[in-house]
């Protein structure tokens, strides 16, 4: 396999500053980089699918994990 997907912790961190640092750091990122989010905020579940569709990036999986959730984003062009 390829190298492991960085995991960004927006644990703790509510609406709409997951967004907010996600775009930040996929900004930084070149298009088709994996970027895993986690997040414990429950409105994640709706801003980061919306904010991917939004910023032309990729949602590519999303996973429930203990207290919230990771999704895994690709950069878009």
């Amino acid at each position: 396999m390829g190298e492991t997907t960085e995991i960004y912790d927006l644990r703790g961190l509510n609406c709409p500053l997951p967004v907010l640092k996600a775009k930040r750091r996929l900004a930084d990122m070149s298009p088709g980089e994996l970027l895993w989010l986690e997040t414990t905020d429950p409105l994640a579940v709706i801003d980061i699918p919306a904010f991917c569709q939004e910023a032309g990036h990729r949602l590519v999986e999303t996973t429930p994990v203990a207290g919230g959730h990771r999704f895994l984003v690709e950069r878009g062009s």
